[in-house]
């Protein structure tokens, strides 16, 4: 009797022992949502016909003056990329978190003055994740094993090009290439094909939160670029692959440029730091095709990603469908 309770203690340890670590996200996904979802992302994908194009601030060589207000876009340098594809859409809350649930991960855990306006943040599934550069990455690698195509986060340079709709002087990634505002005064101007703070409130009071002008919106509801990009011109600053380096473009090679092979620049104490592109709310300077700036690629667990969201592109030079 005491052999046979001890080999059932034993079997009984040994199965503790095969089951995965608790998680408090016990959310299943199941195939047929994860079929849908897996289509809806290369359904989302747009094709971007590779090229040449001059990077940087061409304010000066158009205008006289240039275009960003700080200086590390310059100088205008030649650059040829190879063909490929880009998410329309920023990455949404509701793709976010399916693949949180994908992994039984729950939301960030952040400190407790902080837990309302990130459960606000979370509330909208059709408005852009805060995520920092690693869940970023990490999410567009993890669609790189769903679909088995070569997903990243874009580099600086496709992330310019797809801007400038392939590269043409194009000052802000609108559908008509700058901002259109219905001035009502008041404080309460309108946006046509970018949203701003009254917009941002407005959709913030509709849903119930108290975020205000701190709120983004939906990716989908003002106008693409002219080759189908959605939202490259505010709701958000974007993540991009490379490092940061204010001399990088003084150095960039001609063909595909990745950024600087080892991180370089340090920011006040803070780190090493990566690039951040687009912007996260139309102020009238920032937020142009050519403006970059930079953050540090690790946001604290207990604290919320300031408007830093991300896309990914298919480093394939053949259309994927």
């Amino acid at each position: 009797m005491n052999k046979l309770l001890i080999i059932i203690m034993t079997v009984l340890l040994l199965t503790a022992c095969d089951k995965p670590e608790s998680s408090n996200n016990d959310k299943k996904i199941s195939q047929s949502e994860l079929n849908d979802f897996i289509k809806n992302i290369k359904a989302n994908l747009v094709y971007i016909e590779g090229g040449d194009f001059e990077m940087g601030d061409f304010g000066e060589k158009l205008y006289g003056a240039q275009i960003d207000p700080y200086p590390d876009s310059k100088p205008l340098h030649m650059v040829e990329l190879t063909s490929y594809s880009m998410s329309k859409f920023k990455i949404s809350n509701r793709d976010y978190h399916l693949f949180l649930d994908y992994h039984h991960r729950p939301v960030r855990d952040v400190r407790d003055s902080l837990k309302d306006k990130w459960a606000e943040y979370n509330s909208t599934p059709d408005t852009p994740a805060r995520i920092d550069w690693y869940e970023a990455a990490d999410y567009c690698a993890w669609l790189g094993k769903m679909t088995g195509l070569p997903f990243s986060l874009p580099t600086e340079a496709q992330w310019e090009y797809a801007a400038r709709s392939r590269g043409q002087f194009i000052v802000l990634p609108t559908n008509t290439g700058k901002a259109e505002i219905e001035f009502h005064g008041g404080g309460k101007e309108r946006g046509i094909n970018i949203s701003t703070s009254y917009d941002r409130k407005l959709f913030a009071r509709k849903n119930g939160t108290h975020l205000e002008e701190l709120s983004s919106v939906p990716g989908d509801i003002y106008p693409p670029n002219s080759i189908g990009i959605y939202d490259m011109a505010g709701n958000g600053f974007e993540w991009v692959n490379d490092w940061y380096d204010p001399d990088y473009y003084n150095n960039s090679p001609y063909k595909d440029p990745q950024g600087p092979e080892k991180p370089e620049f340090k920011h006040d104490g803070k780190g090493y730091q990566k690039v951040m592109r687009s912007l996260n709310s139309y102020n009238g300077i920032t937020g142009s095709t050519v403006g970059r700036t930079f953050r540090s690629p690790r946001v604290p667990k207990d604290s919320i990603p300031s408007s830093q969201t991300a896309r990914c592109v298919v480093n394939s030079a053949e259309i994927n469908k």
